[in-house]
């Protein structure tokens, strides 16, 4: 009887194994093959904003910080009409300039979409009042232009652009916009 039982164990192992070969063999001629190349697309990031209706990218990694605007400025005397005051931001002073005052057009409304983009670059530390954020975006780094339609002052500080979907998006550059003369002259 013993021998009877091991007969039928090594009956039952060669059908399972059959078994088990056949299923491989039909699941691989069912098989997708994978891609042979993956491909990696390098993407910029940036944040998207308007100026005086014009839309505008900034380099993500120029920001620090995105704020709604502070609910308490504080009004500088002394100071050039585009600076709205200092705000005082977890217990840090941040200068909030009005960009489109900046660059020669009229006062931001701060309204719903209002928002200040926090800078730091080198001994600079400011916030920048946008009148209009709309939010992140990504680009294909083989969508990069060039821009050149824009005028003295914008011109000085956009980099270059990106094109998407027939749009140009000049990028804004606010490491540029820190280390200008211009912009570091805030007293009268």
């Amino acid at each position: 009887m013993i021998e009877f039982e091991q007969d039928l164990t090594g009956q039952a192992s060669l059908e399972l194994i059959a078994l088990l070969k056949d299923i491989g063999r039909r699941s691989k001629a069912h098989a997708q093959s994978l891609p042979k190349q993956v491909e990696f697309l390098n993407y910029w990031e940036g944040i998207l904003f308007s100026i005086g209706g014009d839309r505008f990218v900034a380099p993500l990694h120029e920001i620090v910080e995105i704020l709604n605007y502070p609910t308490t400025v504080t009004t500088v005397p002394g100071t050039r009409f585009w600076i709205r005051g200092i705000a005082n931001i977890r217990g840090n002073l941040l200068p909030i300039i009005d960009l489109q005052a900046f660059l020669g057009g009229g006062s931001t409304v701060p309204g719903r979409r209002s928002r200040v983009l926090v800078v730091q670059h080198r001994e600079v530390f400011t916030g920048l009042l946008v009148g209009d954020m709309v939010g992140m975006r990504h680009f294909d780094e083989g969508e990069k232009t060039e821009c050149k339609t824009l005028e003295v002052p914008l011109a000085n500080y956009v980099t270059g652009a990106f094109e998407h979907e027939g749009e140009i998006r000049p990028v804004f550059s606010l490491h540029a916009l820190a280390a200008s003369p211009e912009f570091l002259s805030a007293a009268v």
